[in-house]
């Protein structure tokens, strides 16, 4: 009996002392912080990917990101441009609201105040490393930016912990990369400059040098030649820091898998917002030729291509099952919008709004429904979703995915539509256009008169325009050819009143007698 007791005594001595120890994390603990990525394209349309119905172009890379997740038929991007439509991204706040939230050039002031909640704000602050890669496009410094010296405020003054950019858009100057608020390569003895209102004497340019051009412009993109190519505004100086247009998709690729490397044993946020299919298309040379569409067939096969690797790095690095990964495109398509590279000739029968009309700078459909996509490896199953869902909603719902309060903003909490939970979205949605607005509820579409020219003639777009009001059921009339605003004035009326409260401002004098 006495050595039985012993053995037991021998037994216990370990556990106990294990039970007294403080407990190790267990898996699941580990990774109560799910990572956020958030994939983004430029001037990508809802018809331009094989998952959405493309039949010319193949995207098999981003097609299984959409055939492994939800693929969203209602998403929606805030604004048929860039700026505002990344403004509403960041700081779930509709872009209307901020009457500088328009296409900014690129010296353009920080767009975003320091002061404002930001969603890089709210997962730094709760315990995430924040990064951005990419295009930038949201204005840097306080309206006297010297590009030789430290540039603050910027991504890192709103929430980054991590940005690596490009200032403005591939097209504008300067046409250089900034390394969290530093220019790469910057160089004193050949200091840079860059102005949008006159050139710099001795600067060739696109309007006076067309023959140095090997990208020849076709509207507004006759400054500064830099690579060959023409660009929006003047710079001069800075040739050891100005990128190579070719290098540029794989640059960002490198830099935005070595991110999720560099803090894989953290929770984090990358906003990865890559500067294709946006001009001026330069594939890699490895993709020249390969979608037999041009330059902006190549480049969106390079983007595909480009998105692979990203994932691939994600798969290796064991980050799939606890990462959200978000993808969208910031507003709808465009084909020749400042160079001539033979997008509209060889369109052959690819469509890039998909079903829907307009593009961008238009407040027709396609001008803001955009691919939208959400994958989690193990906790999103794979689904199509018709919930109206919004890139703006996305403060809102990460917040409640990481369990804290969202600040006060547009943004709603559209989470379990996300992760396929829910088929309960959005009741209403404004989108904006040039600083013109219309309204979405349910599967109606109210437009407000607008003066000006129904087609951007400089892209042959139609944007919306018109002198009297438009009125679509979407759903049974998907391109937006029957105006029902005459036959159904009490939906118009609801529609218009229901839109001027949201937007606290009165549209038009419209009375009630003319509305019947």
């Amino acid at each position: 009996m006495k050595m039985k007791n012993l053995i037991w005594s021998i037994l216990l001595v370990p556990i106990l002392i294990a039970g007294c120890q403080p407990a190790k994390k267990t898996d699941e603990e580990k990774s109560a912080k799910p990572n956020v990525v958030v994939i983004y394209m430029d001037d990508l349309g809802y018809g331009d990917l094989s998952s959405y119905g493309a039949t010319e172009l193949q995207t098999p890379n981003i097609d299984a990101i959409a055939e492994g997740g939800i693929r969203f038929t209602n998403g929606y991007a805030s604004s048929a441009t860039c700026t505002p439509s990344r403004y509403a991204l960041l700081t779930g706040s509709y872009p209307w609201r901020n009457k500088d939230a328009k296409i900014l050039a690129g010296s353009a002031p920080l767009l975003i105040g320091t002061d404002q909640p930001t969603l890089p704000k709210m997962m730094q602050a709760n315990g995430y490393h924040t990064g951005v890669v990419g295009k930038w496009h949201l204005g840097l410094g306080d309206g006297a930016l010297d590009w030789n010296k430290h540039i603050t405020p910027g991504p890192n003054e709103v929430g980054f912990d991590y940005s690596y950019i490009m200032a403005a858009t591939q097209d504008r100057v300067p046409t250089v990369f900034i390394d969290n608020g530093n220019v790469v390569g910057v160089d004193a003895n050949d200091p840079i400059e860059v102005s949008y209102k006159e050139n710099f004497a001795g600067q060739q340019t696109g309007l006076e040098n067309p023959e140095l051009c090997r990208l020849k412009w076709h509207h507004g993109h006759n400054g500064t030649i830099v690579n060959g190519i023409p660009r929006i505004g003047f710079m001069k100086g800075g040739e050891k820091a100005k990128w190579v247009d070719e290098e540029m998709s794989g640059h960002f690729l490198k830099l935005a898998q070595q991110y999720v490397r560099d803090h894989k044993s953290e929770p984090f946020f990358l906003y990865y917002a890559l500067q294709q299919p946006h001009v001026p298309r330069t594939p890699n040379p490895a993709f020249v030729g390969k979608s037999g569409m041009g330059a902006r067939g190549d480049v969106i096969l390079e983007a595909d291509w480009t998105i692979g690797e990203f994932m691939k790095t994600m798969k290796e690095e064991g980050l799939l099952e606890n990462t959200l990964i978000v993808f969208s495109s910031d507003n709808g398509p465009v084909l020749n919008d400042g160079y001539n590279d033979d997008a509209v000739e060889k369109l052959g029968k690819h469509k890039p709004s998909g079903p829907f009309r307009g593009g961008k700078y238009s407040l027709f459909e396609a001008g803001t429904r955009i691919p939208f996509i959400t994958y989690w490896k193990g906790k999103i199953k794979p689904q199509e979703s018709d919930v109206l869902v919004c890139q703006m909603d996305l403060m809102a719902s990460i917040a409640k995915l990481i369990g804290v309060e969202a600040p006060k903003t547009d943004s709603q909490d559209m989470l379990s539509a996300l992760l396929g939970e829910s088929d309960k979205g959005r009741e209403n949605l404004i989108v904006e256009a040039n600083s013109k607005t219309a309204f979405r509820k349910g599967n109606w579409i109210m437009i407000p008169p607008y003066e000006g020219t129904p087609i951007l003639k400089q892209v042959n777009i139609e944007i919306g325009n018109s002198k009297a009001y438009q009125l679509y059921n979407i759903k049974e009339d998907i391109d937006q050819q029957n105006n029902l605003a005459t036959t159904n004035p009490e939906k118009l009326k609801e529609m218009l009143t229901e839109f001027e409260n949201i937007r606290g401002k009165n549209y038009s004098n419209i009375t009630e007698v003319e509305l019947k």
